[in-house]
């Protein structure tokens, strides 16, 4: 449903439908700066790229041929963007904090601070793993994309994705004992 709903919205915004292109914004905008969010660590960075994210896709609706996903176009439009920036930027300090997990209603306070405990822990193994392979990580298990769809948003072979994501999986598993972290969820 989601699909054909995002082909009739990139259809309508390659005609420059307003309305479409709102409509897209509002369904994807919140995943497109949170990916953004985890590569560049700064509030008003992401918020920047993710504008610039969606008027990329507003002038280059025409384009897009629907090999992937609309959400792996644009999820491939923000990795460039981030990417491009944090080059131009790499000098400058960034922010060391990232978007905490939105907690569930239903949990208790001290379930809910456990968790923002472990997911606070967990944000900083992954921050210290190497750009490819936070990258990779991000995708495949906030983003819940396959090994093609990671592939396409990297564009680098599948392959490639597998064997990054299998090292990017050791590593963190060291990096979540070394700080203490189990394996069970609170």
């Amino acid at each position: 449903m989601t699909q054909t709903r995002d082909d009739e919205l990139i259809r309508r915004i390659a005609q420059k439908d307003q309305a479409a292109i709102e409509a897209l914004y509002a369904s994807h905008q919140l995943r497109v700066h949170r990916f953004i969010l985890r590569r560049v660590r700064s509030e008003a960075i992401a918020e920047e790229l993710t504008n610039e994210v969606f008027m990329e896709v507003w002038r280059n609706a025409g384009k897009f041929e629907g090999r992937s996903s609309l959400s792996s176009w644009m999820l491939s439009i923000a990795h460039n963007r981030a990417v491009s920036m944090l080059r131009k930027r790499r000098e400058e300090a960034m922010d060391e904090e990232t978007a905490a997990a939105i907690p569930d209603d239903s949990d208790t306070p001290e379930v809910e601070t456990q968790k923002a405990d472990k997911s606070a822990l967990m944000r900083q193994c992954i921050g210290q793993l190497s750009e490819e392979h936070g990258t990779v990580v991000d995708l495949v298990y906030y983003h819940e994309m396959g090994i093609s769809e990671v592939a396409d948003v990297l564009g680098i072979p599948a392959n490639t994705v597998k064997t990054r994501l299998f090292h990017a999986r050791k590593k963190l598993s060291e990096l979540l004992i070394a700080a203490g972290v189990d394996r069970g969820w609170p």
